[in-house]
């Protein structure tokens, strides 16, 4: 306090003295926000949101659900039958919109709804695979890409969890090899690779 009252040159040390040092303080401060083994701060956490470990919709859960480099774990447990086709994208694509008449290449993975069976996935067959969406079945499956009134169409780059009632599944027969029952409802995650 003496050297801030004084007026010769001792005064005017003292200042500066005082103003390096806060200077300094404020400088060690920021240079060690930016060191690799400081904490992150506040701003850049916010900054950058991170998907959840898992991601759930009505009945379904994905693990590591932004990981488009990997085949989805697909959890499904649901005693109650949809009604309509129910869509929810994990990832939003920003490429290409699918149209009901596009070719898409895709990776999927089908389970049951009731139960979470595997049925099919292209992950276990080589990788994506390619076709006319006309062509597709089951039609939920298709209109799921494709869109539908309500669902808008998938964009590349993008992962959907699509819940499809018997109706727009395999229907009152199933598949002929039993994987999927008479009347019950499937559940498939897509990832949207590419569209012609």
């Amino acid at each position: 306090m003496a050297e801030r009252r004084g007026t010769g040159s001792g005064g005017v040390t003292g200042l500066v003295t005082t103003a390096v040092a806060l200077g300094a303080v404020v400088l060690a401060g920021c240079s060690s926000a930016k060191s690799p083994s400081a904490a992150p701060s506040t701003l850049s956490s916010s900054a950058a949101p991170t998907m959840p470990a898992q991601v759930s919709f009505n009945g379904v859960t994905l693990d590591s659900p932004a990981d488009l480099t990997a085949k989805p774990k697909v959890v499904a447990r649901s005693a109650t039958a949809p009604a309509a086709l129910l869509a929810k994208d994990v990832v939003t694509g920003t490429g290409a919109a699918a149209t009901p008449t596009s070719t898409v290449t895709v990776q999927y993975v089908g389970v049951r709804y009731a139960d979470g069976a595997q049925f099919d996935a292209s992950w276990d067959h080589g990788g994506a695979v390619s076709f006319p969406l006309q062509q597709a079945l089951p039609a939920g499956f298709r209109q799921g890409i494709g869109g539908v009134a309500g669902t808008e169409p998938m964009k590349v780059g993008g992962r959907r969890i699509l819940i499809l009632p018997a109706a727009l599944g395999y229907g009152p027969t199933g598949t002929p090899d039993g994987s999927i029952p008479p009347n019950a409802p499937i559940v498939f995650v897509v990832d949207l690779v590419a569209v012609k």
